[in-house]
């Protein structure tokens, strides 16, 4: 039987998305954010230091609006010395299919401010009238909206990937939170063989959170659970960042 994704073959599929990277941090036991959705700092300076290093690898980094609510990040490289620092700077996008981010956001005010790339915002393609009027102030502040189609009000996966390919992003850096890790995680399960992330880097920092935290694996099922290559493990100070390919 053939395998198909997003009505194309998976060979077709695969040049016509970008190399995805998956990555995050968490604590040992397997939390990503503290009591509802609260931002945890997990990661110690020099893990850091190379997520901000690996920013600059890519053209694009992805996160979904829960974490832009909560973090209010700024994605960008700024922990890397000045005077080693690339000039590439990623273009943030966020995954907001109702339009929630807020116009005075640090993604926006960079922007404005001319410390950071346009911020674009992946939406539900089908606007209700509400939506067009927070999409119109979305748009003073300085966010490029973009549609996409969803399937019962969920954006799926290799749409967006397809969508964010066609406009020049040809590698992209998933940074969560919860969500966004869980619906990477769960699709290959969808589009055997994998043909949704090519690099899973997780950080682990040596700290417990407890039942209050917020996980990634909770809604994944035993047949969701991708098959993982390892390739390298690294001490990073009080981290250990483990780097696995899917298979």
């Amino acid at each position: 039987m053939s395998v198909s994704v997003g009505g194309q073959s998976v060979a077709e599929f695969l040049s016509s998305r970008p190399l995805v990277t998956l990555t995050f941090a968490q604590s040992i036991d397997g939390k990503i954010a503290g009591k509802e959705g609260k931002q945890l700092i997990l990661s110690g300076k020099e893990s850091m230091l190379m997520t901000h290093w690996m920013r600059t690898k890519h053209d694009a980094i992805l996160i979904g609006i829960g974490t832009a609510l909560n973090d209010d990040p700024q994605l960008n490289s700024r922990h890397i010395p000045e005077d080693e620092r690339p000039s590439h700077l990623p273009r943030p996008v966020i995954l907001d299919a109702n339009l929630r981010l807020r116009p005075d956001c640090k993604l926006l005010k960079n922007y404005r401010e001319r410390k950071g790339r346009r911020p674009w915002i992946i939406c539900d393609a089908s606007l209700t009238s509400n939506d067009i009027g927070r999409k119109s102030t979305l748009e003073d502040a300085g966010a490029r909206v973009i549609g996409v189609p969803s399937a019962d009000g969920f954006i799926m996966i290799p749409n967006l990937l397809k969508v964010l390919y066609n406009l020049g992003i040809k590698t992209l850096m998933v940074e969560g939170g919860a969500t966004i890790i869980g619906s990477f995680l769960a699709e290959p399960a969808r589009t055997q063989p994998n043909a949704i992330i090519d690099t899973l880097i997780v950080t682990i920092a040596p700290t417990l959170v407890g039942n209050d935290g917020i996980g990634y694996g909770e809604k994944l099922s035993a047949t969701q659970i991708p098959s993982l290559k390892h390739i390298r493990t690294e001490v990073m100070g009080q981290d250990v960042v483990i780097v696995s390919a899917l298979e």
